[in-house]
């Protein structure tokens, strides 16, 4: 039997799957932003600052109480959380790395014979001299190879080290040991990743059941193809054949979308929605996300949950911006009611706010728009100004 979800129940089981319905302002603490991120999965690294760093105000909408040195330790000192690759760069708990050897065999069988028809001949032996350096010298980042052996000519006069670096911590070789102004300082994999969690080995079957199980567990429902794509793990053929060998588990589920169009079919473990009357609403106060925020990470996921078309246009030339380079999306509640653009102005001590925009029949009554300020108020301390600076048109696109 099919079970039939409304659009608001699946919005709040997505939530609460994703951190977001707990209370923002409880006491986190270090093992407690562990935890979150284990429950989460992932957290997506990104340079862009144009507030805050992908990262820390991913985490930072979850709890107010994150602290970045946490994560810092955790990533750093305790080695309980490791960076790597899902369908990109992310922040990973090393809890999981015994499963990420399986996509390091991947990459050295199939990635790296991308960059050596790419690189051509000296490719392999680059590789191993960049190693064998790191073995005997210790941690290093890009440019301390690129200067080092800028003089000496051969492999080096085509900067490779960056490339050889990348290649031998996508193959699991290398391991980012830590980060200096957000630069990768690179050392062997054994040296970074506690032996907890760097030893032992599952096999394929085993590997590919965690992959599709502890996707589905953090998605609540899906496709086989969104089970394959939240860790970028197994193919969307492998998530298919798991849902037919393990059809005694799960239960099919029909979605009903945002639009009010055909329900969604899609999966979910058995005894499906029994607990959704433990699911906490979501807390009312307005959160600013992160545009690599976990819960946009599948686009289409979330137009068909919240009717909210979004897009990151830092690569959209400025004239075809429907909206601007790094525009921010609202949270209130369980609906996604705008975004906003605005920018941390450090050297003025400001947060500037460009523009806010309302989704069709969001009003900008008192209320919402205190909420908002509180939230802005609560950002710009976060990023470590003093002062919320509305310039010149910035309500242009609310709806009153």
């Amino acid at each position: 039997m099919t079970i039939r979800l409304s659009n608001r129940d699946a919005r709040r089981i997505f939530l609460s799957t994703q951190g977001l319905s707990t209370a923002p302002h409880r006491a986190l603490g270090k093992e407690g932003l562990l935890q979150l991120i284990h429950d989460i999965g992932f957290v997506q690294v990104d340079s862009i600052a144009t507030v805050e760093r992908a990262h820390h105000q991913i985490l930072f909408s979850r709890n107010q109480t994150y602290r970045r040195e946490h994560l810092t330790e955790l990533l750093e000192k305790d080695g309980e959380l490791f960076e790597h690759w899902t369908h990109d760069a992310s922040i990973i708990p090393s809890s999981f790395f015994v499963y990420w050897k399986h996509r390091f065999k991947w990459e050295a069988e199939t990635l790296s014979e991308r960059w050596r028809k790419w690189r051509g001949d000296g490719f392999d032996a680059g590789c191993d001299e960049t190693y064998e350096r790191i073995a005997s010298n210790g941690a290093v980042m890009a440019r301390d190879l690129k200067e080092e052996d800028h003089e000496s000519g051969g492999w080096w006069n085509w900067h490779p080290s960056k490339t050889a670096l990348e290649v031998l911590w996508r193959q699991g070789r290398l391991a980012i040991a830590r980060r200096e102004n957000f630069q990768k300082v690179y050392d062997l994999t054994e040296r970074v990743i506690p032996a907890r969690h760097y030893e032992g080995d599952v096999g394929h079957e085993e590997f590919v059941d965690w992959a599709c199980r502890s996707a589905l567990e953090r998605l609540g429902f899906a496709t086989h193809g969104e089970i394959a794509a939240f860790w970028d793990l197994v193919s969307p053929g492998e998530a298919k054949t798991w849902v037919a060998a393990h059809r005694d588990e799960l239960c099919e589920v029909a979605i009903d979308t945002a639009n009010g169009g055909k329900p969604r079919p899609s999966y979910a473990f058995a005894g499906f929605p029994n607990t959704l009357g433990e699911i906490a609403d979501p807390p009312g106060r307005i959160r600013v996300l992160s545009p690599f925020d976990p819960l946009l990470r599948d686009r289409n996921r979330t137009e068909r949950l919240f009717g909210f078309f979004y897009r990151i246009e830092v690569f959209v030339p400025e004239p075809k911006r429907e909206y601007g380079y790094y525009v921010f999306p609202l949270l209130e509640s369980d609906r996604l009611i705008g975004r906003i653009d605005m920018k941390a102005d450090r050297k003025r001590g400001s947060l500037d706010v460009r523009r806010l925009w309302l989704e069709p029949g969001v009003r900008a009554t008192s209320g919402r728009m205190e909420k908002l300020a509180a939230e802005l108020d609560r950002i710009a301390r976060f990023a470590g100004v003093g002062e919320i600076k509305l310039l010149d048109g910035w309500n242009a696109g609310m709806s009153t």
